[in-house]
Parts: C-alpha cells; structure tokens; sequence
C-alpha cells in the first residue's frame, strides 16, 4: 500500500494535494499488519517509511504536515508494540479526519463570500474550490463559472465535467491564453492552494499570469483552502514534469521545461480563506 501510494503521488494521478495528504496517511497502516519485536523496530519502519511518502512530493504542505503530525503522535510515546499499533491507527483516522474537517471548513467559508448571480474564474483542479462552489449553488445561487484548460495537463477539463454536473452553475471553458477575455466578465477569481509559505503563494502553473492579469483588470483574487497548507520553515520544491506533456515528438536543440507550480507573491492575493477564517 505505502510503495503503490508513493509511486501514485510521484505520478500525480491523484490531483488534489489535500487527497494526497490523505491517501497518504492511511497507506501508513500498513504497518500496522507488520510484525516488530521492539517499539523501536515499529518506530524506525514508521520514520522510515513516513519520510519516503513526504519526500514522494516536496511540493505538498499538507502532505508534509500530516506525515509530521504522526510522527510526532507515535514516536518517543509507545510503552509496547501493541500500544505503538493502536496509537498509530488511532493517529491515522484523526489525521485523515482533520484534514476532511478543515478542507470541509474553508469551504463553507469560501461559499459564503460567493453571491448569487457571481461570475467566477476557476483554474486548475482543486476539490476545496469545486466544495466551495456546490456548497454556493446548494445554498440557491446561481454562478457562472469559466474554467481555464490549465495546460499541459489540461486538469480544467476534469473540473468543468464537475461543474457541469451541479445545479445552478453554467460552465464555460477557455484556454488559458483567454483568461484575459474571460476575466472582463468576471466578479472574482477563486484558486486553490499547493502551499503559502514565506511570504509565498504557490499553486499549480499558470496561475501567476492569471492573477497578474485579474489584478490589472481589478477583479479580486481569492485563495482557498486548508490552514495546514500554509507552513512556516518548509523549502518549497517545484516539480518538473515529463517533457512529452508539452511536446510529444521531441525537436533536435530544443530544451522543454515543464513545471508543475508557480510562485506568486502572497501581497498579490487579495484574500486569503481557510478553515481558520478570512484574510483581506
């Protein structure tokens, strides 16, 4: 489970960073399935195999967070083997649980700054931004939603087709080089989050362009997503992803650099919403 969880983030099949805290997690108890004749055999396997899954994505906050979170929950506190067992499963649900719970929170925040009749600009795929969305449209507003491509992956077309599916919402996409066409009708932009840290925002590539852009024609920027993505002390890592996403045949001097995330100064968001509240 751990070695097929590491392999999937490393991949990227699972989009949201807050899943792959998750998904994360739970491949833990697998070790709960192991056989140890010391605590200190059960720690060093948890230790071990908790720093292979953060460092299968140094991008992750949330990622990077929770694998601590159960660190710091189960090794030096076990008296047994057996107790080490229970206080790691018991870790698990309440790690996975806090990070559903939080995701959950921002997003009934978030709903509650989208009005009825509000035209939106949504970029990537972030499950936070799509909760915050439903949860506005449950509530009876009706939204327009435009939805960049978010090249080379092209994760906008997988968040349209969630769009599409909800009552109240008319889904347009664009590509992403219309944002600007886009933005003239819009009321507000609403990102998810990869991370904030040290003064900086950093989400999926595209996304400094596009707030750029929304900034020069005033529409605001909003960010949301779980308190634990934002992260002090925590060297960012960029991603660089297959070449063959941007280019399928490969052209004789031509270098193609593909990463997977943007930095953006956290100044040039206008708000900031987690499940701790709001911040202009």
């Amino acid at each position: 489970m751990i070695d097929e969880t590491v392999a999937e983030i490393r991949a990227m099949r699972t989009h949201s960073t807050s899943a792959v805290a998750v998904k994360a997690t739970r491949s833990l108890a697998e070790l709960l399935d192991r056989e140890y004749v010391t605590v200190d055999g059960f720690e060093r396997d948890l230790e071990h195999n908790a720093g292979v899954l953060r460092r299968s994505n140094p991008s992750h906050a949330a990622l990077h967070n929770a694998m601590r979170e159960v660190e710091r929950s189960i090794v030096g506190e076990a008296t047994s083997v057996e107790d080490a067992k229970q206080r790691l499963e018991e870790t698990i649900d309440r790690v996975a649980d806090d990070i559903e719970t939080a995701k959950g929170e921002a997003a009934a925040n978030a709903a509650e700054r989208i009005e009825d009749g509000d035209t939106l600009l949504v970029h990537d795929y972030s499950t936070t931004v799509l909760e915050s969305i439903e949860n506005a449209a449950r509530g009876g507003a009706h939204l327009t939603v435009y939805v960049t491509e978010a090249r080379p992956r092209t994760l906008g077309r997988k968040t349209a087709r969630v769009l599409a599916g909800m009552a109240r919402v008319d889904t347009r996409m664009v590509v992403d080089s219309a944002m600007g066409y886009a933005l003239r009708d819009c009321d507000r932009v609403l990102l998810g989050i990869t991370c904030m840290t040290g003064g900086t925002y950093y989400n999926r590539i595209g996304t400094f362009p596009l707030v750029v852009t929304a900034r020069e024609l005033g529409v605001p920027v909003t960010a949301v997503g779980s308190g634990a993505k934002q992260i002090e002390e925590f060297r960012f890592e960029n991603e660089f992803r297959d070449a063959v996403e941007v280019m399928r045949e490969p052209v004789e001097d031509v270098t193609i650099e593909n990463p997977s995330y943007d930095a953006t100064p956290i100044g040039m968001i206008d708000t900031v919403i987690t499940d701790d509240g709001v911040v202009e």
